[in-house]
C-alpha cells in the first residue's frame, strides 16, 4: 500500500524558514516523481515543487523560485522541501504526492490532477 506522510509545518514569521518532510512507503521510490502542492482557502491546489528522484530533474513554481529547494534522500524514501524567505502568501496546507505514469516516460509533471497518491497535508502559516 502506498503511503505518504508530511511533517514539518507550523507557524513562522515572514522572512523565516521551514523544512517540510514527506516520508514515502509501499513503493519503489526511484520509479516515482514526488511533488509538493499547496492549497490556500478559496484557492485552487497548485504545484509548488516536484522532483524525479532517479533522474534528479526538478520543477519550481515561479512564485517560489530562489526561495524553496526540493531534495530527496532515496535511502530513507523521503523528500524534503526547504522553504526560506517565507511570505504571508505562502500560507496554505501543503501536500506531498506521488505519480509514476509520467515519471517512467521521462516527463516530470506539476499538475495536481496527474498525481495519484496523496498525504494528509501539513499546515504552513506565515504571519506578517
Amino acid at each position: 500500500e502506498v503511503q505518504l506522510v508530511e511533517s514539518g509545518g507550523g507557524l513562522v514569521q515572514a522572512g523565516g524558514s521551514l523544512r517540510l518532510s514527506c516520508a514515502a512507503s509501499g513503493f519503489t521510490f526511484d520509479d516515482y516523481a514526488i511533488g509538493w502542492f499547496r492549497q490556500a482557502p478559496g484557492k485552487e491546489r497548485e504545484g509548488v515543487s516536484c522532483i524525479s528522484s532517479s533522474e534528479g530533474s526538478t520543477y519550481y513554481a515561479d512564485s517560489v523560485k530562489g526561495r524553496f529547494t526540493i531534495s530527496s534522500d532515496n535511502a530513507k524514501n523521503t523528500v524534503y522541501l526547504q522553504m526560506n524567505s517565507l511570505k504571508p502568501e505562502d500560507t496554505a496546507v501543503y501536500y506531498c504526492a506521488a505519480e509514476r505514469s509520467f515519471a517512467t516516460r521521462g516527463v516530470l509533471v506539476s499538475s495536481p490532477y496527474l498525481y495519484d497518491y496523496w498525504g494528509q497535508g501539513t499546515q504552513v502559516t506565515v504571519s506578517s
